[in-house]
C-alpha cells in the first residue's frame, strides 16, 4: 500500500512537470511553427553555447531534423526551441544577430536548394529543411562508385595523406548481385570512406558517442572521421587507438576477402575485380598483424581469429600458421572443427593440440580456476599428460552428423557465410571421448592447484621462485627462461669451476631474493627444495647432515642424476660423524695438510657400504666443513643413531687422521679426548690408542688412509701422553656440560605452574619454560641455565626460534647482547 502512495505522488508530480513546461511553449499547427513565449528564460537547458554561437545537435549524417521552426531572439542572440524536456530541436549552426538587418545562413556540406535560411527584421527568425531521410540524399550528394584502394595506392582525403590502401573509397559501393552475402540494408556500407561528408581534423585516440558498437564510416561525426583517417595515415598499429575504428578497417577486409574474392562468381559473372593469389596473401598478412597488434581487446582477437581460419580453410593452397591451435578461438572455431573432422574420418588418432581444443571448448565442461588462471602451463602440462595416457594417441569413430562450416562476418552489412568443405562427420558434440579427456584435465588442474593460489595472492609473479617451485617437475623442465633453468647454469659454473663451493649470499642473488639474515629451518629448507628441483644436491643439508650454513658463509652444490634420490643409511651417518671429527682434529694445529685432506676423501671413497649418491653428499659435506669453522652442530643427533661399533670405528678412524701428517699435537690429543667422551668412550683409551697405532704402524686402520708404500713417521713421547691422560677429568667436566644432561638444580627447574609445550625435547622444554618467566635475561644468565640443563646457549636459543617459526612463523627469543623474550610471542605460543 506504501509504495502504490509513493507511486501516485511521483506520476502527479510529473505531470503537474509537463503541464508547467507546456504553459511556457506555444504551438500552432500552421507551418509547422513553433514561436517561444515571452516568458521563456534567455538561456535554454541542453543548448551549447560557444562564443555566443548556437550549435545544436545534429543527427547521423549531420542533417537538421526538423522542416520548419521559429526563433525568439532575445538580446540579439538566437536560441533554439526546445521540446518538452528541454532538450533543444534545431540541429544548424546559427550565429549571432547583428542589430535587426536580414542575414542569410547555408550549409557548405548541401546543396542550397534543400535547405533555406531566413531571418526576418523583427524578433522572428524562420527556415525551412526538406523532410526527406538523409540517408535518401546521400547519391546526390556523392554519387561517385566506391572503389578498393590498392596496398601500392596513396590518396588523400579532407587533406590527409593515405599510403598502403586496404580500404573501400567513394560515394556508394555496388550492392547488387551479392546473393546471400550482403544484407538488403539500405545504409552505406560502414568500412566505405566518403569524402563527401562533414571531416574534421582530429587525433586518432579521439572518440565520442557516434562512435557505437556498431561503428560506420558515414554515422561518425566530423571529429570521428577525422580521428578514422589520421589511423587510416599512420602505421596503424597505434594500440591506444579505439577498437572502433580498427573494426571499421577491418570491415573493409572482410568485404574485401569475402565478397570481391569469391573466386566462382566472379568468373561466373564475369564482372568485378578478383583477388589475385598474392594480394590475398597480402590481406592474409594484414589480418595477422591486425590480430597481433591488438591481442588484448577480446572481441577483436575473436572475430580476427576467426577470419584467419575462415581464409585458411578458403584458399589452404596459400595461407597457413605455424601454430593452428593458437587461432582456435573457441568452440565454434572452424579450423578446429574441420581439423578434428579431418582426423576422425580418416582413421587418425587426435592429436595433443585438438585434445586440448576439445576440452576447453566442449559446451558441457567448464574448466576449473587453476587451469584458467595459468592457461599457459595448463595447455602443455595437458598435451604431455595427454601423450602419457594415449601414447598412441585417441581415436574416435566418425558419428553421423555431418559438418557444417559458417562464418559470421563482424561487419553488419555482410550475413553469414557458408565455407565449403568435404562430406566429413561432426563428432565435436561426442560425449565418450571427451569423458576421458575431462580425467586428464581435472588431474593437470589438481597439479596447478597450489600454484594457481599462489599466482592468486597480491604482488606474485610467474617469475618468483616460489612460483616456479610449486610447477610440476615437467613444467620446470619445458621452460628455459624460469629463474630454476638460471640457477642451474649459475651451479653448473659453482661446480665446474670451484667444486660446488659457493657463497651463501650468491645463492640468494642468483634466485633474485634478497639475502636471509639468518638462516633458520625455514629458509634451509626452502635452500635444500630449490637445489633438489633444479636437480642438484646441497650440503650443509639439515635432514641428512643435522646442520645448517650460516648466513655470511659458503655452501656446496653437487649434481644429482634424474631419479636419484639421497637415502641416509647409518653408514653415512658414521662416515660423516667422522669427517665432522676428523676436519676437528686437521684444524687443531690451524694447519690442514695435504695428507690429512687425502685422508678424509679417502674415507669416503673406500667405503663400500654407501651408495654413490650418499658418496656425492658426503664430498661435498668434506668441502664444506673444511671451509667454515669449526663446529660440533649437529653432532649430537648423528651419534645417538649410531651403534657401540660405528662409534669404536669412528674413533681408530679419527686416530689416522690426526696421524695422516706424521705427528699428533698436544692440541689434537686433548680434542681426541673429548671427541671419546662424546661418543659415549673411555677417554683414557685415547693414550693406548695411539700407542697400538705406533706399534702397528702399518695397521689396517691406517693402510687405507695412506698409499701403499708410504708410510708414516710417528712422533710421541710418553711425557706428552702421560701430560693428556692427567687432564683426563677436566675435558670430562667440560663435555659433561655440552653433550650430557645432568640433573637439573633447584633453581633452574620452571616454576611449578608452568606447563610444558608441545614440540620440544624436555630439556629445551625446561629451558623455554624458564626463559618465558621473564622478558629479559642476562647473556651470563641464560648460559648458565643452559650449563646445568646439558645445552649450548647459542644452539638452545636457535632451537627454540625454530620451533617458534613452525608454531607461529615468528622467534620468540632475541639473542643480541642480551636475551629478549617476546611475551606477545609466548601467549601466542600458549594459545
Amino acid at each position: 500500500m506504501e509504495f502504490w502512495i509513493i507511486f501516485t505522488v511521483a506520476i502527479l508530480a510529473y505531470l503537474l512537470y509537463l503541464l508547467k513546461i507546456k504553459n511556457k511553449i506555444r504551438k500552432t499547427k500552421h507551418n509547422n511553427i513553433i514561436e517561444l513565449d515571452d516568458a521563456m528564460p534567455a538561456s535554454t537547458d541542453g543548448v551549447n553555447m560557444i562564443d555566443k554561437e548556437v550549435y545544436p545537435v545534429t543527427n547521423e549524417l549531420g542533417r537538421p531534423i526538423i522542416d520548419k521552426v521559429t526563433l525568439r531572439v532575445i538580446d540579439k542572440e538566437v536560441y533554439p526551441v526546445t521540446d518538452e524536456m528541454g532538450m533543444p530541436i534545431l540541429d544548424i549552426f546559427l550565429g549571432p544577430i547583428v542589430e535587426t538587418q536580414p542575414q542569410v545562413f547555408s550549409s557548405a556540406a548541401y546543396d542550397d536548394s534543400l535547405t533555406e535560411f531566413s531571418i526576418v527584421r523583427g524578433d522572428t527568425v524562420e527556415f525551412q529543411i526538406d523532410n526527406e531521410s538523409s540517408t535518401k540524399l546521400l547519391p546526390e550528394i556523392n554519387k561517385k562508385k566506391g572503389r578498393w584502394i590498392t596496398h601500392q595506392e596513396n590518396i588523400s582525403v579532407a587533406g590527409v595523406t593515405i599510403e598502403g590502401g586496404y580500404f573501400y573509397f567513394g560515394g556508394q559501393l555496388n550492392t547488387e548481385n551479392l546473393g546471400d552475402y550482403y544484407t538488403r540494408s539500405s545504409d552505406p556500407d560502414p568500412s566505405l570512406v566518403n569524402e563527401a561528408l562533414p571531416i574534421q581534423p582530429a587525433s586518432r585516440t579521439y572518440q565520442d558517442d557516434s562512435l557505437d558498437y556498431w561503428p560506420s564510416f558515414f554515422k561518425l561525426s566530423p571529429r570521428c572521421r577525422g580521428a578514422y583517417l589520421n589511423w587510416l595515415a599512420s602505421a596503424r598499429n597505434d594500440i591506444s587507438t579505439p577498437i572502433g575504428y580498427v573494426f571499421i578497417y577491418f570491415y573493409g577486409l572482410e568485404r574485401r576477402i569475402f565478397v570481391d574474392g569469391k573466386v566462382e562468381e566472379k568468373k561466373s559473372a564475369g564482372s568485378g575485380i578478383k583477388v589475385s593469389d598474392e594480394e590475398y596473401q597480402s590481406l592474409f598478412q594484414e589480418v595477422i598483424r591486425l590480430s597481433v597488434c591488438y591481442h588484448e581487446h577480446e572481441v577483436f582477437q575473436h572475430y580476427a581469429c576467426q577470419l584467419i581460419e575462415a581464409m585458411i580453410l578458403t584458399r589452404p593452397h596459400l595461407c597457413s600458421v605455424n601454430n593452428e591451435s593458437d587461432y582456435f578461438a573457441s568452440g565454434q572455431s572452424l579450423l578446429f572443427k574441420f581439423r578434428l573432422a579431418s582426423a576422425v574420418n580418416s582413421g587418425l588418432p587426435i592429436s595433443g593440440s585438438l585434445a586440448l581444443a576439445w576440452i576447453k571448448y566442449y559446451a558441457e565442461y567448464t574448466l576449473r580456476t587453476p587451469a584458467r588462471r595459468c592457461a599457459e602451463e595448463f595447455n602443455l602440462l595437458f598435451e604431455k599428460r595427454y601423450l602419457e595416457s594415449f601414447s598412441n594417441g585417441l581415436f574416435v569413430k566418425p558419428n553421423k552428423s555431418r559438418l557444417e562450416l559458417q562464418y559470421f562476418p563482424a561487419s553488419g552489412s555482410l550475413r553469414g557465410l557458408n565455407i565449403a568443405t568435404p562430406d566429413l562427420p561432426d563428432p565435436v558434440f561426442l560425449k565418450s571421448p571427451v569423458q576421458k579427456l575431462m580425467q586428464i584435465a581435472e588431474k593437470c588442474t589438481d597439479e596447478l592447484e597450489a600454484y594457481s593460489r599462489y599466482l592468486g595472492k597480491k604482488e606474485t609473479s610467474r617469475d618468483d621462485i616460489e612460483a616456479v617451485m610449486l610447477l610440476p617437475d615437467d613444467l620446470i623442465n619445458l621452460n628455459t627462461d624460469t629463474v630454476i633453468n638460471k640457477f642451474r647454469y649459475w651451479a653448473d659454473e659453482k661446480i665446474s669451476q670451484h667444486s660446488g663451493l659457493a657463497l651463501v649470499s650468491e645463492f640468494w642473488t642468483c634466485l633474485n631474493k634478497t639475502a636471509a639474515e639468518k638462516i633458520n629451518k625455514k629458509e634451509a629448507e626452502f635452500m635444500q627444495n630449490v637445489a633438489q628441483r633444479a636437480g642438484y644436491g646441497i650440503a650443509p643439508d639439515l635432514r641428512h647432515h643435522f646442520t645448517k650454513p650460516d648466513s655470511e658463509g659458503y655452501i656446496v652444490l653437487f649434481n644429482v642424476e634424474s631419479g636419484e634420490v639421497l637415502l641416509t643409511s647409518t653408514e653415512f651417518s658414521s662416515v660423516a660423524v667422522t669427517l665432522q671429527l676428523g676436519v676437528l682434529i686437521s684444524k687443531a694445529d690451524k694447519l690442514i695438510d695435504t695428507s690429512e685432506r687425502e685422508a678424509l676423501n679417502k674415507i669416503i671413497d673406500h667405503d663400500e657400504s654407501i651408495s654413490l649418491t650418499e658418496k656425492k653428499s658426503l664430498h661435498a659435506y668434506l668441502i664444506w666443513l673444511l671451509n667454515s669453522p669449526d663446529s660440533l652442530s649437529g653432532l649430537k643427533v648423528k651419534v645417538e643413531s649410531l651403534g657401540i661399533s660405528e662409534k669404536r670405528a669412528i674413533s681408530q678412524s679419527i686416530i689416522a687422521i690426526a696421524w695422516a701428517d706424521g705427528k699428533i699435537d698436544p692440541s689434537e690429543i686433548k680434542l681426541l679426548e673429548k671427541i671419546y667422551l662424546m661418543l659415549g668412550l673411555n677417554n683414557e683409551a685415547v693414550t693406548s690408542d695411539i700407542h697400538r697405532l705406533s706399534i702397528l704402524g702399518n695397521s689396517s686402520s691406517t693402510s687405507i688412509l695412506k698409499e701403499p708404500g708410504v708410510k708414516a713417521s710417528f712422533s710421541l713421547d710418553a711425557a706428552l701422553l702421560s701430560q693428556h691422560e692427567s687432564a683426563t677429568k677436566d675435558v670430562q667436566s667440560l663435555l659433561s656440560t655440552i653433550f650430557v644432561e645432568d640433573d637439573l638444580t633447584q633453581s633452574d627447574k620452571p616454576s611449578p605452574s608452568a606447563q610444558p609445550v608441545k614440540g620440544l625435547d624436555e630439556a629445551h622444554n625446561v629451558l623455554f619454560l624458564r626463559l618465558i618467566e621473564k622478558e629479559r635475561w642476562e647473556r651470563n644468565e641464560v648460559a648458565e641455565i643452559c650449563k646445568n640443563i646439558g645445552l649450548l646457549m647459542g644452539g638452545a636459543v636457535e632451537v627454540i626460534n625454530e620451533w617458534s617459526y613452525e608454531q607461529v612463523d615468528a622467534p620468540v627469543l632475541d639473542d643480541t647482547d642480551e636475551i629478549w623474550v617476546d611475551l606477545e610471542i609466548v601467549e601466542e605460543l600458549k594459545g
